[in-house]
C-alpha cells in the first residue's frame, strides 16, 4: 500500500502567510513596500476577536505559546486559514484577553 502524501502546508509556513496577510478589517490602510500595514510593528501581527472581530496586535513570540496554538487550532477548524479577511480567532473577548494577560 503506497502512503498517501497530504497537500497541507507545514503548520510554519501557513502560520508565515497568515501573518503576512493579517491587516485591518474594512479599514483603509497604508501598506509599506513589502505589503503589510505600516500600523502593526515588525514582530507583531493583528488578530480579529469575538463577535464583533476586535482587532488586536499581538507580538508572533505568542505563536510559541501552547494556549495560542490552541486557539490557532479551533480558528483552523473553524474558519480555514485560506480567506483574505486576517486571522480570526474565535473566542469571547473576555477570554481571549484573560488568555492573552497570562502570556505577557
Amino acid at each position: 500500500m503506497a502512503i498517501k502524501k497530504s497537500n497541507k502546508l507545514p503548520q510554519a509556513v501557513v502560520l508565515k502567510q497568515i501573518v503576512k496577510r493579517c491587516s485591518s478589517f474594512g479599514k483603509k490602510q497604508t501598506y509599506n513596500e513589502e505589503g503589510l500595514p505600516d500600523d502593526v510593528p515588525k514582530g507583531h501581527f493583528a488578530v480579529y476577536v469575538g463577535e464583533n472581530r476586535t482587532r488586536y496586535i499581538i507580538p508572533i513570540s505568542w505563536l510559541a505559546y501552547p494556549q495560542f496554538q490552541s486557539l490557532l487550532q479551533r480558528a483552523e477548524e473553524e474558519f480555514g486559514f485560506n480567506h483574505d479577511m486576517g486571522l480570526t480567532i474565535p473566542c469571547d473577548e473576555v477570554a481571549f484577553q484573560s488568555l492573552t494577560s497570562m502570556m505577557r
